[in-house]
């Protein structure tokens, strides 16, 4: 077998299309590449950070079964005016699964991006504990609370940088991969492979009714339909949230150009459609497959 080539992976923030990464990592790891360092912003934080504690399959397994009733139950409504939900379930939940440990004893090397919120700056984070790190990192405002670390009050590292290269720019790889997810917006159809639960249909109480009817406007299916003038609260609050990283990330890209770049197109998904894991996976690998074949063309003309 030839020499596998060792990369440095930078993994954008994106919510839900963030799924994507899991092909990504797959299809790099199966086309001979070695990935020695991760950094990553909200969901690339999350994915890259299982990935570097060798844990990925367990993730994969669990998020490939989750329903639209489980995604639900995973959000707890805060009280406060801080945010919405108050983003603690879902870390608990993923410490149930997968043991949280510290960054420093991962196998594979590992920062999860912040912002700063008071200093108004980014924030990396390179140890201590490795879910209290990406809790930080997917703080998204208004949706999850901010999390108070140390003396700083973090939160999403999307705000500031959402495709985080710097951090590995002093890493000895011979490559440095990113993937991007607020790429162009494409036209295509993906088949939806989502089955409707039967506890889905089941009658719902008040509480229930009005959690979805928060999610409903956060997992919207394919392209908004609304009217420019009515989009509602949530959409609003998550195009201006993409709007602002595809204009922060082409800023931070022109600055720090990775050897090989990967991008998702913005439009693939809604922000919480996380029940649509297997089919984003899938895409995730496909458009991997793509951009190395393009990378290993231009490689062979320079020859």
């Amino acid at each position: 077998m030839s020499k596998k080539t060792k990369i440095s992976l930078v993994l954008g923030s994106g919510a839900a299309r963030g799924l994507t990464h899991i092909g990504v990592i797959r299809c790099l790891t199966d086309h001979n590449y070695e990935i020695k360092y991760i950094s990553g912003s909200s969901i690339g934080a999350l994915v890259g950070g299982i990935y570097a504690a060798g844990e990925l399959d367990v993730y994969v397994e669990w998020v490939k079964a989750l329903k639209r009733r489980n995604i639900i139950r995973l959000l707890d409504i805060s009280f406060t005016r801080k945010s919405i939900f108050k983003g603690e379930r879902i870390i608990e939940v993923l410490k149930e699964i997968i043991k949280d440990r510290t960054i420093e004893e991962l196998p594979i090397g590992f920062t999860a991006v912040a912002t700063d919120i008071l200093e108004q700056k980014e924030v990396w984070l390179a140890e201590g504990s490795l879910f209290q790190a990406i809790r930080a990192s997917i703080a998204v405002p208004m949706i999850f609370s901010p999390v108070q670390y140390s003396d700083r009050l973090l939160a999403d590292g999307g705000i500031i940088n959402p495709v985080p290269i710097a951090p590995t720019l002093n890493n000895d790889t011979e490559l440095t991969v990113a993937v991007a997810l607020n790429g162009p917006p494409e036209i295509f159809e993906i088949e939806s492979k989502v089955s409707v639960d039967e506890e889905d249909i089941q009658p719902k109480n008040k509480y229930q009714l009005g959690i979805e009817k928060l999610v409903d406007g956060m997992m919207p299916k394919g392209e908004i339909k609304e009217s420019k003038q009515d989009i509602g609260i949530i959409n609003l609050m998550t195009q201006s949230m993409d709007t602002m990283q595809s204009s922060l990330a082409r800023f931070k890209l022109a600055a720090n150009r990775p050897d090989i770049m990967i991008e998702i197109p913005r439009n693939l998904c809604g922000w919480l459609d996380f029940d649509r894991a297997e089919e984003l996976i899938e895409f995730g690998y496909a458009r991997t497959e793509e951009t190395l074949k393009h990378y290993d063309q231009i490689s062979q003309r320079r020859k």
